[in-house]
């Protein structure tokens, strides 16, 4: 099984993007995929696919009260099918309260003389679910922020795609995600593992290849480089589907550095997939 979450500190570099269009990539290499959306804030993968689905809802289930046991039904009947092959488990804005929840059970845990680990509910309720049965990847979106809704992602999926800006400010973002990394491994005393760093809006400039190059000479992998494609995101975000639908459904004509974006992200995909041993089928047409 395949699991990651894209993680990086610095804000901007397409994360919730990054996320969307490699679940769908893995899904279209004949995987079936599952994506949960752990991030608080609105531009997430749950705006991004657009499921008929009122995040702001107290009374309906979701993710918050399945991690802290008390779910009103079962884990499968809270995802939403988004594309082909991709099942998503929407965001809720319960979990801008997740670290109270989460601490409150704590206490009581510790009251009663019994164990409870704050940062290893998300690895509960998946395997619990037995999702490992059901799907073959699954691909968390978080808040890119320390805390316990980033350390519950990290803690299930062990594994850390990071899109990458070719500056000054995504070098520092790199090095604090390994201080991260290395933090968590210290603390909570599991290991994670960087699967790939993918450089987004890359230009070549003389700066930007010798950002690539230093990244490349750090033992990073780097599969594929994603050059500037503002347009193309943008215009997913605002149809509210991924680049291989909106290029399919929503481009009059098609354009060639747009397709070629879709094979690098096939190209990642099938590299993430081997990461993992999965067989991966030839890409649909």
């Amino acid at each position: 099984m395949l699991t990651y979450t894209p993680v990086s500190e610095a804000g901007g570099v397409g994360k919730t993007t990054t996320a969307a269009t490699l679940a769908v990539s893995h899904a279209r290499n004949g995987h079936d995929v599952l994506a949960i959306d752990m991030d608080t804030q609105n531009g997430s993968l749950t705006y991004f696919f657009g499921p008929d689905y009122d995040r702001g809802d107290p009374e309906v289930d979701n993710l918050v009260r399945h991690l802290v046991g008390r779910p009103k039904g079962d884990f499968q009947d809270l995802t939403h099918e988004v594309e082909a092959g991709v099942d998503l488990v929407p965001s809720h804005n319960m979990l801008e309260d997740l670290h109270e929840f989460l601490l409150s059970e704590k206490q009581q845990a510790d009251r009663l003389g019994e164990s409870y680990s704050m940062y290893h509910q998300l690895h509960r309720v998946l395997r619990d679910a037995d999702v490992r049965e059901a799907y073959d990847v699954v691909v968390v979106d978080t808040a890119g922020k320390a805390g316990p809704i980033l350390y519950n992602a990290l803690v299930a999926v062990r594994n850390v795609v990071i899109p990458f800006e070719a500056t000054a400010k995504g070098q520092e973002s790199i090095e604090g995600l390994d201080d991260l990394v290395d933090g968590l491994e210290e603390n909570i005393g599991v290991d994670v593992g960087v699967l790939a760093v993918l450089p987004i809006g890359y230009r070549d400039t003389r700066d930007q290849r010798e950002i690539l190059g230093e990244l490349r000479e750090s033992g990073f992998p780097v599969p594929v480089v994603i050059g500037e494609r503002g347009s193309l995101m943008e215009g997913c975000w605002r149809q509210q589907c991924s680049p291989y639908r909106y290029i399919e459904e929503h481009r009059s004509r098609e354009r060639d550095y747009e397709l070629e974006t879709l094979e690098q992200f096939e190209e990642l995909a099938a590299f993430l997939e081997a990461e993992a041993g999965l067989d991966t089928p030839e890409v649909s047409a």
